[in-house]
C-alpha cells in the first residue's frame, strides 16, 4: 500500500468530477444541509452538557420546580438564564436526526447512481472492457467494482467524511466548555490552564498512534477479502451459467472443488482480519472504558473539595468525554477508515485499468468508414496478446453484395479475423476500409441479453423500431416461428434454446435489420446440413443486396458464396472452385 498522502489523493480524484459534474449544484445544495443538521446536533449536544449541569444541580439541592420545568418547558435560572426543557430538545433532536440521515441516504445514492453511469460508460466505451478482458490487467472483477466498491466509497466517503467534520466541530465546541470548567493546574511548580484540556489531548494523541501500529495491517487484508469474495461470487456465477456442459461432463466433483478453494481463500483472509479486527477491539475496547471514567478520576478531587457541585462534575465529564471521542475519532473509525482506503484502492486500480484500455483503443488494426463501395483490408498482421503472429500482410476485399466465404485450419486466425474486421481487435496492424452502411456480426455463439425474448431477437436495436408481424416474421422464416407468441416472456434465453435455436435466432436478428455487411463466424456450425443450407438460402434470397463475409469449415458452405479464400501462412489466398475447402 502507498502512503497517505498519495492515498488522499486518488480518494479526491474519485470525488471530484461528481462535484464538479452537472449535478453540482444540487449535490453542493444537499451537502450543505447535512452538514447545517449535523451542525445543529453538536450545538444541541453542547445545549444538553449545560442542561446536565442544571439539572443536576437541582437534584442535589432537591429543587422539584426547576427539575420539573427542564425537564418540561425550560427553566430560567435566578441569573437570567433561560435553558429550554429536555422534552423540546429531545424533539428537535430527532427530527434533525431522522432527516439528517435521510438526506445523507439520498445523497448517497445520487452519487453512486452518477459514479456508476460513468463507470459503465468508461468501461464499456472504446471497447475497454474487451481489451481489459483480453490482457487481464489491473482491475480483477469489474462487476464487483461497479456494484460493490462504488456503493462502499460513497458511503464511507460521506460517513467519514461528516463524521471527521463532526470530531472537529464538537472538539472545537466542548474544548471551551472544559476549558472553562478545568481551572489550572500545578505541575512541578508549572502553572497549566485548563489541564483537562491537555490530558484529553495527549490521551487521544497516544490512543491514534498505538491503534495504528495495531491496526495498520487491516487496509491490505480489507483490500484482499473483497477481492477473494469477488472471485468467489464469479466462481459461483461461472456454474450457474455453464449448467449443461459441467452436467453433461459430470463436472461436479472438479467444480465444487474449485469451489472450496476459492471459498477458502475467502476463510482464510476472514481469519486473518478476525485475528486483526481482535488485537484492535481488545485495545479500543480498553481505550474506551479506561476514557468513561478518567474524567470523574481527574475531576474527583475537586468535587470532593466542595470546589464544584455535581452538576458540574456531570457537564465536566461529558465535556472531557465528547473532547477525547473527538480527538480519538481515528481511533474509533480505524476499521472503517481501513476498509474506505481498500475500496479507494480498487476503484483507482479499475480507474487507471479503464484509463489504459482507451490510450491503448488506436491501437491494432484501424478501421475507417471508405467512399468506396468496397470493404478492403491492407497490410493486416494480427497477433495474440502472448505474441504469436497470426497473420502477416494479409489483403482482402468485398464488394457490395457478394458472398465470401473464409476457411482455414484451427487456430489459423479466422475468428480473429473476425474481430479485426469488426474494430475491436486491439494487437496488430493495418488498414480496414469499411463503406457505409450497417453492418452486424454474428459469432458462432450468439449473444442473448437479459430481458424478453423480444429484445433478443431485436438486440442490438431498440424493439420499439419493430412490429410484431416483422418480429414474428423474422422468426417465422428462420425455422422458430414456434416462439411468435412467447415475444414477451422474460428468461434466460441462452439456457432455454438450444445451440442451434440461438444461432436460428441470430439470423432471424439479420432478417430485422437487413445490413449492408453481414459477418458470420461458424453461425451455422450448431445446424445440421439441410438446416444450414436452408438458411444461407435465405439469406442470400432476403438480403440481395447484403455482402456476406462467412468463416466455416464445412465444404458445403461454399456452394451459397461467389468466391472462397483460405488463410494459410498468415495470408488469404483464393481457392480454385474445383478444389475442396478446409
Amino acid at each position: 500500500m502507498r502512503g497517505f498522502l498519495p492515498f488522499l489523493r486518488d480518494a479526491w480524484a474519485l470525488a471530484r468530477p461528481y462535484w464538479s459534474s452537472e449535478e453540482k449544484w444540487k449535490a453542493r445544495g444537499l451537502l450543505a444541509v447535512i452538514i447545517i443538521l449535523n451542525l445543529s446536533l453538536v450545538g444541541m449536544n453542547v445545549l444538553l452538557t449545560y442542561w446536565q449541569a442544571a439539572f443536576y444541580d437541582a437534584m442535589q439541592t432537591k429543587d422539584a420546580a426547576a427539575f420539573t420545568s427542564l425537564l418540561l418547558l425550560g427553566h430560567r435560572s435566578e441569573e437570567g438564564n433561560y435553558l429550554p426543557g429536555f422534552s423540546i430538545v429531545a424533539a428537535l433532536f430527532i427530527v434533525v436526526a431522522v432527516y439528517q440521515l435521510y438526506l445523507n441516504q439520498a445523497l448517497q445514492i445520487r452519487w453512486r447512481r452518477w459514479l456508476v453511469n460513468h463507470m459503465l460508460h468508461d468501461w464499456l466505451g472504446r471497447h475497454a472492457y474487451y481489451r481489459m478482458s483480453l490482457v487481464q490487467a489491473g482491475a480483477d472483477n469489474p462487476d464487483q467494482r461497479i456494484a460493490d466498491d462504488t456503493r462502499l466509497y460513497v458511503d464511507s466517503t460521506l460517513n467519514l467524511g461528516l463524521g471527521l467534520m463532526n470530531a472537529v466541530v464538537t472538539l472545537v465546541s466542548f474544548i471551551v466548555v472544559l476549558w472553562g470548567l478545568s481551572g489550572a493546574m500545578q505541575v512541578f511548580g508549572i502553572t497549566i490552564p485548563g489541564y483537562l484540556v491537555w490530558i484529553a489531548l495527549i490521551y487521544s494523541v497516544v490512543g491514534t498512534w498505538l491503534a495504528h501500529l495495531i491496526g495498520r495491517k487491516l487496509i491490505k487484508l480489507n483490500f484482499n477479502q473483497q477481492r477473494v469474495e469477488a472471485d468467489f461470487r464469479f466462481s459461483l456465477v461461472r456454474v450457474r451459467e455453464n449448467v449443461e456442459g459441467i452436467a453433461l461432463h459430470g463436472g461436479e466433483p472438479q467444480e465444487e472443488t474449485g469451489l472450496r478453494s476459492r471459498f477458502g481463500a475467502v476463510m482464510d483472509n476472514w481469519w486473518a482480519i478476525m485475528r486483526a479486527t481482535k488485537q484492535l477491539t481488545f485495545f479500543t475496547a480498553g481505550f474506551g472504558q479506561v476514557a468513561s471514567i478518567f474524567p470523574f478520576i481527574v475531576a474527583a478531587p475537586a468535587y470532593f473539595a466542595g470546589r464544584i457541585p455535581l452538576g458540574a462534575l456531570v457537564q465536566t465529564s461529558t465535556a472531557f468525554g465528547s473532547v477525547q471521542a473527538s480527538m480519538s475519532w481515528i481511533v474509533s473509525n480505524y476499521d472503517a477508515i481501513a476498509a474506505w482506503r481498500a475500496t479507494v484502492e480498487r476503484l483507482t486500480g479499475f480507474h487507471h485499468a479503464v484509463e489504459a484500455a482507451h490510450a491503448a483503443a488506436q491501437e491494432g488494426p484501424s478501421v475507417t468508414t471508405g467512399s468506396g463501395g468496397a470493404l478492403t483490408a491492407e497490410g493486416l498482421r494480427l497477433v495474440l496478446p502472448q505474441g504469436r503472429v497470426l497473420t502477416e500482410d494479409a489483403a482482402l476485399r468485398v464488394e457490395p453484395g457478394e458472398a465470401v466465404l473464409v476457411t482455414g485450419a484451427s487456430g489459423s486466425g479466422k475468428s480473429t479475423l473476425f474481430r479485426a474486421l469488426a474494430g475491436i481487435w486491439p494487437f496488430g496492424s493495418g488498414r480496414i476500409s469499411r463503406p457505409e452502411g450497417e453492418a452486424l456480426f454474428l459469432p458462432q455463439r450468439p449473444y442473448m441479453p437479459l430481458g424478453s425474448l423480444r429484445r433478443a431477437v431485436c438486440y442490438p436495436h431498440d424493439p420499439a423500431q419493430y412490429s410484431d408481424a416483422e418480429i414474428s416474421g423474422a422468426l417465422e422464416k428462420a425455422g422458430l416461428g414456434a416462439l411468435a407468441t412467447r415475444l414477451d416472456e422474460e428468461g434466460s434465453w441462452e439456457r432455454s434454446l438450444s445451440g442451434g435455436e440461438q444461432q436460428r435466432l441470430a439470423v432471424a436478428r439479420a432478417l430485422l435489420v437487413k445490413p449492408k455487411w453481414l459477418f458470420l463466424d461458424e453461425a451455422t456450425a450448431s445446424l445440421d446440413t439441410e438446416a444450414e443450407r436452408q438458411l444461407y438460402t435465405l439469406l442470400r434470397a432476403e438480403l440481395p443486396g447484403t455482402a456476406i463475409l462467412s468463416i466455416a469449415h464445412r465444404p458445403a458452405v461454399a456452394a451459397f458464396h461467389d468466391r472462397v479464400l483460405r488463410l494459410a501462412d498468415g495470408r488469404l489466398n483464393p481457392v480454385n472452385p474445383q478444389e475442396t475447402p478446409a
